[in-house]
């Protein structure tokens, strides 16, 4: 009668429901936060019953970062290769603010999920579709999630990402150093992080495009 109760109370517990607690564990403490202790209290249950759906703790990050893989949008096939990039770009932009923890754990996987494959096999596809030969493919698909996770990482941490929401602590920060041994520092600050219309993120599109367009004239010396 108290096992039917409880089954009431609360959801059955599934792979699907460890990994959506862990994400959701990890988005709001941190990914060191996450223990299996951790997500066995915030389930509601004990730490050996979690082992009947994740083998352990890199069994779970593997699981985790698929679910991060599946949250991203794939290049579209019918978009031009440079077009199709950019949707993918921007998506693991979006994908990685809501999970920042995951950016280190992205590549690191030794039993990589089969949305992690599939993610990968697509943005591969469309560098081949692009025209590059394998060695340009590598440098392409290197320097794009280099910059993209990269970005990630600095727009999270980053103390000042908009003038018009910022502009007090941007001002406590330049207060703090000398405006005569840092003219041009100063200057950045006061001048342009400052502005109301600064928004950090604004850098995004137009370094993935300089990228871009940087892959499209390697292609064509390629070609040539």
């Amino acid at each position: 009668m108290s096992d039917t109760r409880q089954d009431v109370r609360r959801p059955r517990l599934s792979r699907a429901r460890i990994l959506d607690a862990a994400m959701g564990l990890a988005d709001r403490d941190g990914i060191e936060a996450l223990t299996i202790r951790a997500l066995a209290d915030e389930l509601g249950t004990k730490p050996m019953t979690t082992y009947h759906h994740v083998a352990g703790k890199e069994a779970l990050l593997d699981g985790m970062v698929d679910v991060v893989f599946s949250e991203m949008a794939k290049p579209p096939a019918d978009l031009e290769w440079r077009d199709a990039l950019r949707v993918r770009c921007r998506s693991a932009r979006e994908v990685l603010a809501r999970h920042p923890w995951a950016v280190p754990l992205l590549e690191s996987r030794r039993h990589p999920g089969p949305e992690l494959l599939a993610h990968h096999e697509s943005v591969l596809t469309t560098l081949d579709r692009a025209g590059m030969p394998l060695p340009l493919v590598a440098h392409a698909y290197a320097v794009l999630d280099s910059f993209v996770y990269g970005f990630a990482m600095q727009e999270a941490n980053l103390t000042v990402q908009r003038g018009d929401a910022d502009a007090e602590l941007a001002g406590e920060i330049a207060a703090a150093f000398d405006p005569g041994a840092y003219p041009m520092l100063t200057r950045f600050a006061m001048e342009h992080a400052m502005r109301p219309d600064f928004d950090f993120g604004d850098s995004f599109d137009y370094g993935l495009d300089l990228l871009l367009d940087g892959l499209a004239r390697a292609v064509e010396r390629e070609r040539a």
